[in-house]
């Protein structure tokens, strides 16, 4: 076990660091841990020990074979077997492995042999919202999957209180400015917008958009005065739910696996 080229296990202390050992984060990660930013959270909070030394040290390296890596006490073996899943969330339940208000999960929608090779979720869907959901357990593709610099297109069906304006449509086709919970103000990225169908009460549109921000399409109509009524993502890349009922899952094939990589590294081309 080494950190940052300074050996702090004697039997490796020789060892040219550089080119042995594997990141403990990224170790973690493809062990179906957390994705590579929540492994190094884990690492930070000192919940992680190697050899049962609890590590803080980010950049700290390990050999898989010989350490023996420990999360809240409990032992991590390398996952050898990544899964890709998408589910069709339905409304209700909680984007996340566990919740300490001990309410319904995604992961209480798969079956015990998908839990036990730790999945989670890919992103968010709160809990009122419905749709298109990835989970999986492997690190690097759920890091590139949600980081900003390469987010895909999710595209949502949403049902709004009232008629929307040309002008409004086209405020959110340019960026509105959004409140977070920690209070900061952010502006959107231009989405695509698009009505479906309307009555004197309700419309309904399709969006596009490119960004994850917590709630983002909630606080967006909000921000332009249109309440959501109803949100479903339909859509992440060219990953539809055609043909998943609510509640169902299936594992991605290989071409759609291809397939969403190919869009996610087209949509982010300089």
């Amino acid at each position: 076990m080494t950190r940052d080229g300074q050996a702090i296990d004697a039997q490796h202390e020789n060892e040219h660091e550089p080119e042995r050992g594997e990141r403990l984060a990224r170790f973690l990660a493809h062990a179906g841990v957390a994705s590579r930013r929540h492994a190094e959270t884990l690492i930070a909070e000192g919940r992680v020990q190697v050899n049962g030394i609890t590590i803080r040290e980010q950049g700290t390296r390990i050999q898989p074979e010989h350490d023996h890596i420990s999360v809240d006490g409990k032992a991590i073996t390398q996952q050898t077997r990544h899964v890709y899943i998408m589910l069709h969330k339905p409304k209700g339940y909680v984007t996340t492995v566990s919740d300490d208000k001990q309410r319904t999960t995604v992961l209480d929608l798969l079956p015990a042999e998908l839990r036990h090779l730790r999945v989670y979720p890919v992103g968010r869907l709160d809990i009122d919202t419905s749709g298109v959901l990835l989970l999986t357990n492997d690190g690097d593709f759920a890091l590139h999957m949600t980081h900003p610099r390469y987010e895909t297109a999710k595209t949502y069906e949403v049902l709004i209180q009232g008629q929307p304006s040309a002008a409004t449509l086209q405020a959110l086709r340019h960026g509105v400015v959004i409140s977070e919970d920690n209070g900061r103000q952010y502006k959107t990225a231009g989405a695509e917008v698009s009505i479906l169908e309307h009555s004197t009460a309700t419309t309904r549109l399709r969006i596009i958009i490119h960004e994850g921000h917590k709630r983002q399409i909630r606080r967006m109509f909000d921000a332009v005065g249109y309440p959501v009524v109803q949100l479903m993502r339909i859509a992440i890349g060219p990953l539809t739910l055609q043909g998943l009922a609510a509640g169902s899952w299936r594992y991605l094939r290989e071409d759609e696996l291809h397939a969403l990589k190919q869009a996610h590294r087209e949509t982010h081309t300089p």
